[in-house]
């Protein structure tokens, strides 16, 4: 069984958005959860926009909740995904050694191989930019589930 984390920096926004994509897209014995680099919001359930545009396209993340990425996700996780540079440095600095730095990627290097571009923080944006996100997210998550399940 493949067990996969999102991260972001606050877990509220663009990973457990993440998180929601890819459990509808994969079967049932896949576990898919997310976490965020920084303790602003642990415990506190996803943004609204974030819930919103989930909503709109069929998902329910609401009842997720923030939690802090921690040095043992190494060890529970097979996959983990990074929605920017800064996500990835942070991760990357708790690592203990290569085996657990093999397993960080950045997403959107599943739609564009090697660029290591970022998905935007949409947190001080308009509701459009969880749209955006939302749509990058469908994107990459697509591609992830069609590997995993090929």
């Amino acid at each position: 069984m493949t067990k996969i984390l999102m991260v972001c920096l606050g877990n509220i926004c663009r990973s457990p958005l993440a998180e929601g994509i890819l459990k509808a897209k994969l079967p049932k014995h896949f576990t898919v959860d997310s976490a965020g680099t920084s303790n602003y919001h642990i415990g506190d359930a996803p943004d609204r926009r974030s819930v919103a545009v989930a909503e709109v396209n069929g998902l329910d993340i609401s009842n997720l909740r923030g939690r802090q990425f921690k040095v043992s996700d190494f060890d529970a996780f097979d996959l983990i995904y990074v929605m920017d540079d800064s996500n990835y440095k942070n991760v990357v600095k708790l690592a203990r050694n290569d085996d657990d730095v093999a397993k960080v990627s950045m997403i959107l290097n599943e739609v564009y191989p090697n660029e290591n571009y970022n998905v935007p923080d949409p947190y001080y944006g308009g509701d459009k930019g969880f749209e955006t996100v939302y749509n990058m997210l469908d994107e990459a998550c697509t591609i992830i589930a069609n590997k995993l399940t090929d």
